[in-house]
Formats: structure tokens, sequence, C-alpha cells
């Protein structure tokens, strides 16, 4: 499945994406972008009682971005003052509901709610029961309904040397858990792609660790057919001279990335580093 995934790579994909940036330059500290446009999963249900309403031109305009004027439900009987800053997100789950490795499914839901960062806003017009803000972010397309939350700054965490990832690291002894999920619902990533693993300050995981990623050959955990015991053997290309499991062999490690968000069962990554392109269903661990 892996190969027939990279192969796909080579054209552009509309919906839920399967390709990887693995072309993109070094990356040595988070944009702006990066952190506020990643999205995030949490088991508890964001605030609601804020909404965008509606917004100029609304007759025929379904969707709003930066520059746009929006409504949303507060105004002077709330407190809003000109100047407020907010921050925009909606629920969301991936349209296609095809799960691509075992387990997927459970661990998605397990993590809680999908949350998409569309954008952030400023309030410019206050009148008695709403507010006009103007969009000055735009992560997504926003519409009527959205979440309205007040902005909150997130920590923009330090990078370490790339040039430090260790190809051949052993194992941790710290946590493990997987890539469940990858920004825009994309099943592979790589350096400068947004993941969503299974840990969070459950165990302990806070912004700014590093996730290492690796993955084991022969687990075949994902659900597309695969060749049993290709790790030691594939008829008519030569075998070792015994079996070897998934467990008998050493693991590969592909990659890193940083923690820039985090929630009780998950944690938003950035991936910082990838020598190879990274799949939902690849094991990460705290480093």
């Amino acid at each position: 499945m892996r190969a027939k995934l990279a192969a796909l790579c080579t054209f552009v994909f509309v919906g839920a994406g399967i390709c990887s940036a693995q072309t993109s330059p070094n990356i040595s500290q988070a944009t702006f972008s990066s952190v506020y446009c990643s999205g995030f999963y949490t088991d508890e249900k964001a605030p609601d009682a804020t909404r965008l309403v509606s917004g100029e031109q609304s007759s025929d305009k379904l969707t709003f971005a930066r520059g746009d004027y929006v409504y949303i439900n507060r105004g002077m009987d709330k407190g809003v003052r000109v100047g407020d800053r907010y921050s925009v997100i909606r629920p969301e789950k991936d349209p296609l509901e095809v799960e691509w490795f075992k387990w997927q499914d459970k661990l998605v839901k397990a993590m809680g709610t999908h949350y998409l960062d569309a954008g952030q806003l400023r309030v410019v017009v206050v009148q008695p029961k709403v507010a006009i803000a103007e969009v000055t972010l735009s992560c997504d397309y926003m519409q009527r309904g959205d979440i309205v939350l007040p902005y909150q700054e997130r920590p923009d965490p330090t990078f370490k040397d790339a040039g430090t990832f260790d190809h051949f690291a052993p194992v941790s002894g710290k946590p493990v858990a997987m890539i469940v999920e990858a920004k825009d619902y994309q099943q592979s990533a790589g350096r400068g792609n947004t993941v969503y693993v299974n840990l969070g300050t459950n165990k302990g995981v806070k912004v700014g660790d590093y996730f290492r990623v690796f993955r084991y050959e022969g687990t075949r955990a994902e659900l597309a057919p695969q060749t049993k015991d290709y790790q030691d053997r594939i008829y008519g290309f030569g075998s070792s001279p015994g079996n070897y499991k998934w467990n008998d062999l050493p693991r590969e490690v592909v990659g890193e990335g940083i923690v820039i968000n985090v929630s009780h069962n998950s944690s938003t990554v950035l991936i910082t580093y990838s020598s190879l392109t990274m799949y939902t269903g690849d094991y990460v661990e705290v480093e």
C-alpha cells in the first residue's frame, strides 16, 4: 500500500490527500500559521455559545476569508469591545470514513473531536447584541455557525538542530503511540506537515516535546492487501535463510516532530525531519 501511495504522489488530488512534503526546505522554527492553523483533537467539548452568525454580502456569499467582515452573536450586552481578538474553529471529521490501518477508527474516537482552525478575527464595531469583526487570518474558509473563542496565545516551541537526528536511535523507553491522522485527512506526511498523535497530557506530554517516528517491517497493520513475510522474502527476489517476524528485525526510524499543541489524549505534531514518507499507523515515541 505504501508503495502505491508514494507513486500516486506525482498527481494532485482534491479531497483527502495522500502526499507528503518531502521537498520542503529545512525548518528551524514554527511559522505563525503552522502554530495557529494546525487544528487539534480534544475529548472536551469546546464552548460554543459565541458563533459566527453572518457577514457582509451574505445573500450570495457562503464563506468568508481574510479581509471580509463577519458578524458574531455577542455585543455590548456581553462586554465585547472594539479591538477584541477571537479564534474561529469548527468540529470536523474525515468525509471519506475510510479506515487506513487497523485500530484507526478506535484511536480517533479515543482522541475526541477534531477541531479545524479556520482563522482569527478582530472586532471593529460593537452594537448592543452583535459585533462586526474583520477576518485577520484565514487558515480555511469560515462559514455561518462556526465557533468563536477568545483569542489565546499558543506557545511557539524552540526547535532543536535537525543535524542531531539519529537514524539508528535506540528505544527511548518512554510512552509509545501512533500517528493516527494528519492535517486535512491526509494519510501520509513529511517535513513541514502536521500530524495528530494519540498521546497527550495524560502521559505527561507538553508543548515542545519531540516525538520520534518509526516503524517495523512485516506488521501487516494496513488494511490494503499486503504480501505475507515481505520483510524477509519475496518470491523470485531472494529470501533470508530463516523467517523473521516484525519484532525480530530492527525498527526503522524515519523522522521526528515537535509538539505544538496538546490536549488530554492527543498531541498536534509538526514534522521537523523526515528521511522517508510517513504514514498513518506509523509508531511514535517520546524522545
